[in-house]
């Protein structure tokens, strides 16, 4: 089996899961805060990088900068990155409150799960795709008989359907944690 294609599949996934962790549930995670850029020394940084996060409580997070001077780009980063969260800043960092979950916005979240996984089968289509062509190509010039061409095209499918079904139990795992 091709090592690309079964890293395209791998591949998939993990964007799903990363997808994932920046949806934001009832839960605070520190994961939520990875995406946000910072403003620091003139360039654009990570907020992990110039900040520990961590939970405070199931609906805080504490940031704590390396340099207390940072403490207002990242406060401004947080609110420009329109979490939906409120910002309160201490002596020693800030404070990331979020707030309870609507119905109305669990419902909205449970449908941006379904077009990332969806997203996601997508990728897997294109990876399977791409593989097809380099069976056909090996049949064609030779390389693999009518018979191996079978035989791999099948052994791939069955890749597939097994990348599909991961993917549809992260969804599931993420679904179930934005209905509770």
């Amino acid at each position: 089996m091709d090592e690309i294609f079964l890293k395209k599949l791998a591949a998939s996934k993990d964007w799903l899961m990363g997808e994932y962790s920046g949806i934001r549930t009832g839960q605070a995670a520190p994961a939520l805060l990875d995406s946000i850029k910072v403003e620091n020394y003139g360039a654009k940084a990570p907020l992990n990088q110039v900040a520990s996060v961590s939970a405070e409580d199931a609906r805080t997070l504490r940031v704590s900068p390396w340099d207390a001077g940072t403490i207002p780009a990242i406060e401004k980063a947080i609110n420009e990155a329109n979490l939906g969260v409120s910002v309160a800043s201490d002596s020693s960092g800030l404070r990331v409150m979020f707030p309870e979950l609507t119905s109305e916005r669990r419902v909205q979240l449970e449908k941006l799960a379904k077009s990332k996984l969806e997203d996601a089968r997508v990728r897997v289509k294109t990876a399977r795709d791409e593989a097809v062509k380099s069976i056909e190509a090996a049949e064609k010039s030779g390389d693999i008989s009518k018979d191996e061409k079978f035989s791999q095209r099948e052994k791939m499918q069955e890749k597939v359907d097994a990348a599909n079904k991961e993917l549809e139990s992260v969804y599931e795992s993420k679904a179930k944690e934005i209905s509770s």
